[in-house]
């Protein structure tokens, strides 16, 4: 068996700086640099110690097990926990990805092994065998087996089909702490605590794997006997190949290169060993030196020469494996690392250390490019490369030499090109920020040589002029303008307090970058031209034309015009990438996972699902032109008929609509969506062949004709009853009328016909009533008509003889009334008729077959709608009325929707389909017809009517004028109301209150600060509604007229959305209250001053501020409020417990430790101080006295404290022990009024941050008497800007 002899720390020898390393000191070009690399972290979580550490092979997921026996499932991309399992029982050490399959599998310290299957998310089965903690588990690439390692001092294999162990590895004389396949041959790796490094050879594994009847292996484990006991002591089908000894304390780690045949390990004696193996030995390579304390984990980079290295001493570096120096070095403040894992596929890594986990990258991968015409220029390889893109010719213009000075991932970061002197500025991140100016000849492609470059340091250097470029210089917060020979021509102090950043804006023009705003900044005219609040901005893309810019920061993008006005605001829950413009003014941009469009307007979506990620450089047509994260130029085809229609359908455009309609373009509920939301649901008719979306669109837009089409192909209760709302709505009731009679409605029937006028029609309901037997139906009907003989018909049917009595001797039908009395006796009631009037229905002023509607064109895609449905349907095309009665009976009624008619009704109730004679219900029959059976009536008697020629002229011109196809009005669709608007857009909690919907509002604030009782916050959300809507009076017995206030309104703009309400509280206000709250604390009204306290604690959850810096001041302004809300509370308390000096003078002394203004602390102190003088408690007396003098007041003041000091220095000593100790800091608990000294567990109030003994945890705090002691809250959000 090959072994390796020790190699003594020290023998080997590395060269640079690693020959004279420190212990605390990086690996590095120069000493100490990479101390403070700043890490690309891409994701973050806060947990319990993370052991365990795996990536999923193709979605964005990791898996980390924890110290707290939990494996949680993140996803890293967008930052969210998908699952958690919580079946093992002690801490989980070792995670794992099935390649292929949805499984993982975990080992924990309850010498479990669990394979759980995450799609049904539950542990599938269990492996028992190990008899100590399991260390690490993995998965073979390729057979079903799982490696585990354990402090049992074995390894062993399992085939997880079976679920039977199917060998033992023995030969560990310590812990087993890790063990691993080799990525592609048949060993196995493992390190121990008993300082080695195992290769183990498990061909013949494989090789019975691959056997006919090989199943028999894992039958045979499961027998028991002999065969388990010769693997157990070192038999069987996997053998020892290496033994690697080097290390002079316990391995923690080992791992296979991916490719090549080399193994690193890490140890307790703060080394990393590289090793190399071939067929027949295996022998130690180098040895890296630099931690301080024990190496945890150590593995390859799975794309670059790296090693990558983790160790408690809270650091984690990088190594080159072929210099094999240190290159990199990330700490931690308090954190020890502990377990290390790489992406198989992308450039990710992630580290677990005591409080969670990060993933990230060790190297920017954007390329930087520039674009000029069709001209890409990009960086590749230290080459400045040209890409055309009408020629897709790509070939190197000029190579760049590396700075000698820069650190592994300081490469190109940006890059300017300036067409008029054919020069390149390079930026890099090296020594804090540095440029590289090129001079490119006109001859220079396939140069090798690499031209002299102008150097500086700058953070940030973009060209403004045709021979002048901008440096930033942020330790002076100046902008420097140089020219083309590197020669400083002038300095301009940077428009903003501390810029960050610049961008170029034109000639002349920069955008300056700072953590809450960009400002457009003349250089010439030293003036800012305009200023945009945004999230912070990484890259800022302009149109061809410069009249639009894309803002894009890590997850938002700003879109406004050249001057940063009417800007729009894209928020992503994915990280954006890069973004270019299209020839028709639409922003494409890219997230990691998806190509997306955003209109001029705002509105944005998803053009496609991107592979891997890409950054664009041009759009042209259906084309993107992009570069991948090899550098390498890219194209994409994507379809933009979607972002052309909604393009075409702002612009208002219908002939390019109409096109893209009629060429069946686009389809699906999501732009039918769209159009609902942007008020055109009679566009969206046109994409929907399904009869229940036309209805829903057909209501929506008014549009009764086809609303009417679809009612009548669907035919059901829900869809009549909709129609008749709608047509009641623009008062068609000849629709109603039609839409009542189909669902059997014979109530509203009724009503209808009452308010219509149609008193012949409401005398055949009753007799529909008395048909069918409803009693009560009769009754409506005969009260609507003002049949009294009727009514007492019925009441003495019904057995009601009192109520028939009175009606009669009401009206005055005395033979009735007589005769009832008789039958009454003695229980006839008594009567006083003189007020009595006859109860009879109003006379209708018209008798029109349709209300009065007013005559007005119909829009362009309403009329088209009504055409392609007659089309489609193969109707006449007459108006709603007509096409009711056609349903009905076959009449013409165009003439309707003009204001006139006939007398009689025309056309409803006929004997045609659901009519009384041709409908299935007989004698049920609502109207119409010869329902009674025996009125022989000849049918609608439609004459002839003598017009005089001059009216009949008139009309005709009149109609003409109207236009033919819009005899009827049609409604306009009512939009989306502004508060719906609020709702649905803003996310803080006082803008929902606003728009009314306080049960949102309620659920933020318990989530945001824990409040559970909204008793006191009531009256102060309704003034929030109240105050967010304008009352107009209207005209005697109308309603009055509300119209929304919105946030954003502005005066010269024509047309606005709703953005966000006006609200009714401002933080000037609460100051103002602030003022007056201390002015009533210094007059001494504790009470009105706690009210005025609490009150501010009330508003201040239902206020919304600009900035981050006002949320800052609103947090402050809690803080104050709360510090003396206790204060308050404290000598309240004090007064009621007058009768117990010693509790008065603890509580004194507690007032004197709350944080209040100079001159309260003073009267505080004062007051104190006389309480415990008189109860002789002098040395404590003395400490208010020195205080109070320290705070320097009044002379009256002072002198007393003097005297009273001098007289308690006479004697300092204290008659009674009290509750109070001024040597250390301790909190005040206002509810038990008690000290929490400072070490001893306390629980807080969400909100305010009042702390509070153990014991009050689920109380209702009494620091604004609104959150709950103890619950768990994110923070109040006061300000959008905290969102992004």
């Amino acid at each position: 068996m090959p072994a390796v002899a020790p190699i003594l720390a020290g023998d080997v020898q590395t060269g640079g700086p690693c020959d004279h390393w420190l212990p605390g000191h990086t690996a590095g070009p120069l000493p100490g640099r990479g101390d403070n690399s700043r890490m690309l972290t891409k994701f973050e979580t806060k947990s319990n110690r993370v052991k365990g550490l795996s990536f999923h092979p193709k979605r964005p997921w990791i898996l980390a097990s924890l110290h707290s026996g939990v494996v949680q499932l993140w996803d890293y991309r967008m930052g969210t926990l998908i699952d958690r399992f919580d079946e093992h029982d002690g801490p989980v050490r070792g995670v794992h990805f099935h390649p292929s399959q949805p499984l993982f599998v975990s080992g924990g310290d309850d010498y479990k092994i669990k394979v759980w299957n995450y799609k049904q998310r539950r542990c599938l089965f269990t492996l028992l065998g190990h008899l100590d903690y399991i260390r690490t588990v993995q998965f073979h690439h390729e057979h079903p087996w799982i490696v585990s390692a354990s402090d049992d001092q074995t390894i062993r294999i399992w085939n997880w089909q079976s679920r039977n162990c199917i060998a033992v590895l023995t030969g560990h004389n310590h812990y087993v702490m890790c063990a691993q396949f080799h990525p592609k041959e048949d060993l196995v790796a493992s390190a121990s605590l008993d300082q080695t490094v195992r290769v183990w050879d498990i061909g013949g594994l494989r090789k019975k794997t691959a056997q006919p009847g090989a199943g028999g292996d894992d039958a045979r484990m499961s027998q028991g006997g002999g065969r388990m006991n010769t693997d157990l002591f070192g038999g069987g089908d996997a053998i020892v190949k290496y033994v690697l000894e080097g290390h002079d304390r316990g391995v923690n780690w080992a791992s296979f290169h991916p490719s090549l045949p080399l193994i690193v390990s890490g140890a307790d004696d703060r080394q990393v060993k590289l090793w190399r193996m071939n067929d027949t030995k295996a022998w130690e390579v180098d040895t890296l030196r630099g931690h301080v304390n024990n190496v945890s984990c150590v593995i390859f980079h799975p794309k670059q020469d790296l090693i990558v290295s983790n160790s408690e001493d809270k650091s984690l570096r990088v190594w080159d494996m072929s210099k094999r120096i240190g290159v990199q070095t990330f700490r931690r403040e308090h954190d020890r690392f502990w377990i290390l894992t790489a992406h198989p596929e992308v450039n990710l890594l992630a580290a677990g250390h005591d409080s969670g986990m990060i993933v990230f990258k060790l190297e920017r991968e954007r390329p930087a490019f520039a674009t000029h015409g069709s001209q890409l220029y990009y960086i590749k390889e230290r080459y400045i490369r040209v890409y055309d893109f009408s020629t897709q010719r790509d070939s190197a213009l000029v190579a760049i030499r590396r700075n000698p000075s820069a650190a592994y991932n300081q490469g190109p970061r940006a890059l300017a090109f300036n067409p008029a002197e054919n020069a390149v500025l390079v930026q890099t991140d090296v020594e804090g920020g540095s440029y590289e100016l090129y001079a490119v000849p006109k001859d220079a492609a396939g140069r090798e040589v690499a031209p002299e470059a102008k150097r500086g340091f700058s953070a940030a250097a973009v060209f403004i002029a045709r021979n002048r470029f901008a440096l930033l210089d942020r330790s002076a917060n100046q902008l420097i303008i140089k020219d083309l020979s590197n020669e400083v021509t002038k300095k301009v102090t940077s428009p903003l307090p501390t810029t960050d950043n610049i961008f170029y804006a034109g000639t002349g023009m920069l955008l300056c970058r700072s953590e809450e705003k960009v400002a457009l900044f003349d250089v010439q005219q030293r003036s800012v031209v305009a200023e945009l609040a945004t999230p912070p901005i990484k890259y800022a893309v302009w149109s061809a034309d410069m009249n639009r810019v894309a803002l894009l920061s890590k997850h938002a993008i700003v879109v406004a015009d050249k001057k940063l006005g009417g800007s729009c605001t894209i928020h992503e829950t994915i990280r954006v990438k890069s973004a270019a413009w299209d020839d028709n003014g639409v922003l494409v941009y890219t997230t990691l996972n998806h190509i997306k469009y955003c209109l001029p307007n705002g509105d944005h979506g998803i053009i496609r699902t991107l592979e891997v990620p890409v950054y664009l450089t041009r759009v042209v047509g259906t084309t993107v032109f992009c570069l991948d994260r090899e550098a390498k130029p890219r194209q994409i085809q994507i379809d933009p008929s979607e972002y052309m229609f909604k393009l075409a359908l702002s612009h208002r455009k219908y002939d390019a609509v109409l096109a893209m309609i009629r060429n069946n373009q686009l389809c699906g509920q999501a732009i039918i969506a769209y159009l609902q939301e942007k008020g055109y649901p009679e566009v969206a008719l046109h994409f929907v062949r399904d009869e229940r979306i036309r209805f829903n669109l057909a209501i929506e837009c008014g549009n009764i004709e086809v609303a009417l089409q679809s009612a009548q192909e669907l035919d059901d209760k829900d869809t009549w009853y909709r129609l008749g709302v709608e047509a009641l709505r623009q008062g068609n009731h000849q629709i109603v009328e039609f839409s009542y009679q189909k669902t059997k409605n014979y109530e509203r029937l009724s009503f209808l016909y009452l308010i219509t006028g149609n008193l012949e029609r409401l005398q055949k309901m009753l007799k529909i009533a008395d048909m069918r037997g409803d009693v009560m139906g009769r009754f409506h009907n005969s009260l609507y008509l003002g049949d009294v003989a009727e009514r007492l018909r019925i009441l003495e049917e019904a057995g009601q003889t009192s109520l028939a009595y009175v009606t009669a001797a009401t009206h005055g039908l005395a033979a009735d009334a007589e005769r009832l009395s008789e039958h009454l006796g003695e229980l006839r009631p008594q009567l006083d008729t003189a007020q009595a009037r006859l109860l009879v229905p109003p006379t209708p002023i018209m008798r029109e077959d349709n209300w009065p509607l007013l005559t007005v064109s119909k829009g362009f895609f309403e009329t088209l709608a009504t055409k392609d449905s007659e089309r489609a349907k193969g109707t006449s095309g007459a108006a709603a009325a007509a096409a009711a009665a056609a349903a009905m009976e076959e009449m013409d009624l165009g003439a309707v929707g003009a204001g006139w008619g006939e007398e009689d009704e025309l056309g409803i109730g006929g004997a045609g389909e659901g009519g009384p004679q041709g409908g299935s219900d007989g004698g049920d029959a609502p109207a119409g017809g010869s329902a009674d059976g025996g009125d022989g009536e000849g049918g609608w008697e439609m004459e002839d009517l003598e017009i005089p020629p001059e009216v009949a002229a008139e009309v005709a011109s009149a109609a003409a004028a109207a236009g033919g196809e819009g005899a009827a009005f049609v409604a306009p669709s009512p939009g989306i109301p502004a508060v719906q608007r609020w709702q649905s857009k803003c996310n803080l909690a006082a803008d929902q209150a606003a728009a009314g919907a306080f049960d949102t509002a309620m659920r933020l604030l318990t989530r945001q600060i824990g409040i559970v009782n909204f008793e006191p916050l009531k009256p102060y959300c309704l003034e929030l509604y109240q105050g967010s809507q304008g009352v107009l009076p209207a005209l005697p017995g109308l309603p009055a007229l509300v119209a929304p206030l919105d946030r954003g309104w502005a005066g010269d703009v024509p047309r606005q959305d709703a953005t966000a309400p006006a609200l009714v509280y401002s933080l000037g206000q609460l100051e103002e209250q602030l003022k007056r709250a201390y002015r009533t604390v210094t007059e001494g009204k504790f009470s009105e001053a706690l009210r005025l306290f609490n009150a501010l604690l009330h508003v201040i959850p239902l206020l919304v501020v600009a900035s981050r810096k006002e949320a800052e001041e609103v947090r402050e302004l809690v803080t104050i409020a709360r510090d003396y809300n206790i204060a308050l509370r404290i000598e309240l308390k004090r007064r009621e417990v007058k009768d117990d000096p010693n509790r008065t003078a603890e509580l004194a002394a507690y007032f004197t430790h709350c944080n209040l203004q100079r001159v309260h602390l003073a009267l505080s102190l004062r007051s104190a101080m006389s309480t415990f003088f008189k109860l002789k408690q002098y040395n404590t007396c003395a400490t208010f006295c020195r205080r109070l003098l320290e705070l320097q007041p009044d002379e009256k003041m002072a002198a007393q404290a003097r005297q009273v000091l001098a007289a308690c220095e006479k004697n300092p000593s204290d008659a009674e022990q009290l509750a109070y100790d001024p040597r250390n800091p301790f909190d005040i608990c206002s509810i038990t009024f008690t000290p929490i000294y400072r070490g001893n567990k306390y629980v807080e109030d969400p909100y305010t941050k009042a702390r509070f003994q153990p014991e009050c945890e689920g109380q209702l705090s009494p620091v604004g008497d609104v959150a709950q002691v103890g619950l768990s809250a994110s923070g109040l959000v006061s300000s959008p800007t905290q969102l992004r």
